[in-house]
């Protein structure tokens, strides 16, 4: 029999541009950057009778003496090593693992052989199925999830997450994309049929984190705006519910395609609403790549505007930028700099193509001989990739991700693209509510400001980068909180790079030079 279970959601086992191991790593209280949705919520699926207890390695340290019945651990591919370091421990001291979450889903026959017991897919509709054999202490080796009406899916258990720990809450409105993009495993996880949560649903999730202390939060949807009536039905309940808050206006960020810079009453509805920050996977500037990938929404369109757009309407940006694509040649290097320097977006998350399992391009490449079994198959990583590229060395891809990346992120280059977004933010529409002041801190709000001011200390280019900035402040203060947090995000960038061996601030300042020859294969982290 069992009715306690432990749920733990590992470390990543790289920094990555989203994550916060900086805080850590420069001495202070370990963070997340997003609370975790996925432990929180299948602690709301236990029965309330089940004893249920939730560690974020983020935050703090396993518990490896728990007295748990069961341990449940999930995780995506780039926790998979954590993952297995977890559950090997646990079972080695007798513990019953179970495993799920989205690698266990799309990598069975990898997961399978380090638990006890896999749950693939979705949980809401066999939660209770599980719970029950648990109880009975006659379970399954395996149980496979549906597809669920999210009506199902119940308020998570933030009560027993650490929040004091995360610098956003999250809240998840709906789930899938019809977008059908080659390089995607959401897709095959979520399915291509988009399903939502009721507004008042939404509602009800934000005045849990309200409660708790948060001010801001992470939609975390694959596409919030790809169906736009339910879009603009959401916002006004968002927005409308933001505005009776009295301790504080809600701020929020999300992913969008680029599509949605064409519908001026979203772009506006989204600010009023507190959603002034988005993530858009822009990918290349190459049109071929796109075709190659079926990123259709990005084609026939002027990228740059379409990003400026959003920018224009008081929405900050960061951008996915990905190299490797088999029209890229070694020229994707400088033409990728010169777009990403054209715009007023100072985020950029860079990587190699990768092809994760069950997704098109894995099995397209797989069928050409052009997987490498001993790559990576974790997206937005620059120094690895389980594909061969087709029109250039995998020596030249990493060469020239490399100097991408240094080159983006050399201080004077990442400065010039906050001074477009200090310029620019705003310009065309800034609701009312935009330069109200902010509520007191949370002691991690604190210490990211902290982490910011340490920045001085990088090198007298990075102290003159900062110094810079703030200077720049007073000419459009509504943009000031969001260069604050690119800033923040700069810090946890440069952290990834030099713990991945990958800062190199002397590299040339020429792109050419990675194209005209060929060039080594680079040592990359594992």
């Amino acid at each position: 029999m069992a009715n306690s279970i432990y749920l733990i959601n590992p470390v990543a086992d790289m920094p990555s541009y989203f994550s916060s191991e900086v805080f850590a790593a420069r001495g202070l209280p370990a963070a997340i950057a997003t609370a975790d949705l996925a432990i929180a919520t299948v602690a709301a699926l236990a029965p309330q009778d089940f004893g249920v207890e939730l560690c974020d390695e983020n935050v703090a340290a396993v518990n490896y003496d728990t007295t748990a019945d069961l341990v449940g651990i999930t995780g995506k591919v780039s926790q998979w090593g954590g993952m297995k370091r977890i559950a090997g421990e646990f079972r080695r001291r007798g513990k019953t693992v179970v495993i799920g979450g989205p690698y266990a889903s799309l990598s069975p026959e990898v997961v399978r052989p380090h638990c006890d017991v896999l749950i693939r897919g979705e949980m809401e509709e066999i939660a209770g199925k599980i719970f029950s054999d648990f109880r009975a202490g006659d379970w399954q080796e395996e149980y496979v999830g549906t597809r669920p009406d999210l009506r199902t899916s119940p308020l998570p258990r933030w009560d027993l997450y650490p929040n004091d720990r995360a610098i956003m809450g999250t809240v998840q409105t709906s789930r899938g994309c019809p977008f059908e993009c080659e390089f995607c495993d959401v897709i095959e996880y979520l399915g291509r049929k988009q399903r939502h949560k009721p507004v008042d649903q939404v509602i009800k999730e934000l005045d849990q984190l309200y409660r708790l202390g948060y001010r801001t939060a992470f939609l975390a949807d694959d596409n919030f705006t790809v169906y736009r009536a339910r879009a603009k039905e959401l916002l006004a309940g968002i927005r409308d519910w933001n505005a009776r808050q009295t301790a504080g206006r809600f701020r929020f960020t999300t992913q969008v395609s680029i599509d949605a810079a064409g519908d001026e009453e979203l772009l506006r509805m989204c600010a009023d609403a507190g959603l002034t920050h988005v993530f858009i996977g822009i990918e290349t500037p190459n049109e071929e790549s796109l075709r190659e990938a079926k990123k259709r929404q990005n084609l026939k369109k002027n990228l740059l505007d379409e990003i400026q757009r959003f920018i224009d309407f008081g929405i900050s940006v960061d951008c996915g930028m990905i190299v490797g694509f088999d029209g890229d040649d070694a020229s994707i290097f400088s033409r990728q700099y010169e777009f990403a320097m054209a715009t007023a977006v100072p985020i950029f998350s860079l990587g190699t193509l990768v092809a994760p399992a069950a997704t098109p391009l894995h099995a397209r490449l797989s069928k050409e001989g052009r997987l490498d079994t001993k790559g990576s198959e974790i997206a937005a990583g620059p120094w690895n990739t389980n594909i061969i590229p087709k029109l250039m060395s995998r020596g030249q891809l990493f060469d020239g991700v490399k100097w991408l990346c240094n080159s983006l992120y050399r201080p004077d280059a990442y400065e010039a693209r906050v001074a477009k977004l200090i310029g620019t933010f705003g310009r065309r529409y800034q609701p009312a509510h935009a330069l109200e002041a902010q509520p007191a801190q949370r002691a991690i709000n604190a210490n990211s400001a902290d982490l910011i001011h340490r920045m001085s200390r990088m090198g007298a280019a990075e102290r003159k980068m900062l110094a810079n900035i703030l200077r720049m402040f007073p000419q459009n203060p509504a943009a000031a909180q969001h260069v604050m947090g690119a800033l923040f995000m700069y810090f946890q960038i440069r952290y990834m790079y030099e713990h991945g061996r990958f800062w190199e601030p002397m590299l040339p300042a020429d792109a050419g030079a990675m194209g005209r020859a060929e060039r080594r294969e680079v040592a990359v982290p594992a």
